[in-house]
């Protein structure tokens, strides 16, 4: 038994996502899909999954990069599958912080066993998952930002807004993607609503001494969180 575990998949091709999506939840596991690194970050930032399986080429970034920002601060396995059977591959994906490497095509039998096995490893280990930027603390499976030690009390949607931010340091966000992130596909256009909530998401921090400038605003594309 599995109890529901979490297994983010990031692939980009759409058939491998759907036949990994069917095969894991046959097999008990919840499943969550991204299709980029950048989908992936923050798919994990916004709900810490409890394995990831993690495609080496995507489009928008190396599969390595994408494993060694997850380490950063992600806990959790992270499985690395690639169609190149390459040995320097498996060496730079294990050395960015991969626990194991598979290589297409794969039996959906041999997969799951090394989902388990990986799993086992984790089991019983707190799912520590905390994002620094700066003098920002954020404590994803406790809800909780601090500011130089102290606490910034947020609301929920505040709260994913930094977290979402927070996936990408330095990168700018556009505000599609954060109303698609935070508030759902059924928000990409509401530009007044983010507006109002990165408003009071600035307020909060500069009441706890820190810059306005934290959060900058990139005319006509979207935000980004100074790193």
């Amino acid at each position: 038994m599995n109890d529901g575990q979490r297994i983010l998949v990031v692939d980009d091709e759409r058939p491998i996502r759907r036949a990994l999506e069917v095969m894991l939840s046959k097999a008990g596991y919840r499943v969550e899909t991204a299709a980029t690194g950048e989908e992936a970050l923050m798919a994990a930032a916004l709900t810490p999954p409890d394995l990831v399986m993690l495609d080496l080429m995507l489009p928008d970034a190396d599969g390595a990069d994408v494993c060694r920002q997850l380490r950063d601060w992600l806990s959790a396995p992270i499985l690395l599958i690639s169609a190149v059977g390459d040995e320097a591959d498996k060496i730079r994906a294990l050395d960015a912080g991969a626990d194991d490497y598979v290589t297409k095509p794969f039996s959906p039998g041999e997969l799951l066993a090394r989902c388990r096995a990986l799993l086992r490893r984790t089991a019983g280990e707190p799912g520590d998952a905390v994002v620094e930027v700066g003098r920002i603390r954020i404590d994803l499976p406790r809800r909780m930002v601090t500011l130089d030690d102290a606490e910034v009390r947020l609301t929920p949607k505040e709260f994913d807004l930094l977290k979402a931010l927070a996936t990408a340091p330095g990168r700018p966000l556009t505000h599609h993607m954060l109303l698609r992130t935070v508030w759902g596909p059924g928000y990409a256009d509401e530009m007044h609503l983010l507006r109002v909530y990165m408003g009071r998401l600035r307020d909060k921090l500069e009441a706890r001494g820190a810059p306005r400038s934290t959060i900058e605003t990139l005319t006509g594309v979207g935000y980004r969180l100074a790193g």
